[in-house]
């Protein structure tokens, strides 16, 4: 079995009630959770979010549009993966973040046969990255999963499932789906408010039309719209993840001391 995992929550730092706001009238996670259902290679479908109150509608959203739901720990995301996968045991995971209303299904389709093609532990689209930010997709053996479930102690790597899993390359069998193009410098996520606007004027221009539309139909609309673009520029990849990592740097260095 392979089981998809997307983690959401409402309390979003940068952007909160991010997952809830509406793309042509409907929540941004039910948006991205349509494009995650076309995905053909996956056997099922499963939210996690946290316990918290704030978090209720999740739920309710979920229990509506007949979608399965995990409700676990807010910050230790890891331990709500492990736990939200261990009723099902699936041979592989695929792990998304309730951040990417544009994800692609067929990208992810290729993700995964490249991942059991090659029998690796895991592999990702983003290690390097060259695909848009905000098309992120990862997938990894449950086994891998309890393993770092177990072994994985940072902050980090509780707060973001997987870095434990790349970060330890001796220990692991590490694949990576590359595009043909170079695309990361292209920000297609939603944290903030910009990415948001970006967001919904490209569902506005090609979901009426084309309401499976991919990749090369947000491409097309850029190119024919360049000033888009700028609207996010300013803003890094995995900027969530960097704050992470100094955390941990300051945490060791202070507990040295």
């Amino acid at each position: 079995m392979i089981l998809g995992i997307l983690q959401a929550r409402v309390s979003s730092s940068r952007l909160p009630g991010k997952v809830l706001k509406p793309i042509l009238g409907k929540p941004m996670l039910l948006r991205q959770i349509e494009r995650l259902r076309r995905i053909k290679n996956l056997d099922g479908l499963l939210v996690a979010t946290s316990v918290e109150v704030s978090d209720d509608p999740i739920e309710v959203l979920c229990r509506e549009n007949n979608i399965g739901c995990f409700r676990g720990s807010l910050e230790d995301v890891l331990d709500r993966f492990y736990q939200a996968a261990k009723k099902y045991e699936p041979a592989h995971i695929v792990r998304f973040t309730g951040d990417c209303p544009l994800i692609d299904p067929e990208v992810v389709e290729r993700l995964v046969a490249l991942h059991l093609q090659g029998a690796f532990d895991y592999t990702s689209l983003t290690k390097p990255p060259t695909f848009p930010d905000g098309l992120d997709a990862e997938i990894f053996r449950y086994s891998v999963l309890e393993r770092t479930w177990c072994e994985a102690i940072l902050p980090s790597y509780r707060e973001h499932v997987t870095p434990y899993i790349y970060r330890e390359p001796s220990n692991f069998i590490l694949g990576n789906l590359a595009n043909m193009v170079n695309l990361a410098h292209l920000r297609w996520t939603v944290d903030n408010q910009e990415d948001m606007e970006l967001v919904v004027k490209i569902y506005e221009a090609l979901h009426t039309k084309k309401p499976n539309f991919l990749l090369e139909d947000i491409l097309d609309f850029l190119v024919d719209n360049p000033y888009l673009c700028a609207l996010n520029v300013k803003y890094k990849r995995n900027e969530g993840l960097i704050r992470s990592l100094k955390q941990d740097a300051f945490s060791q260095n202070f507990t040295e001391k």
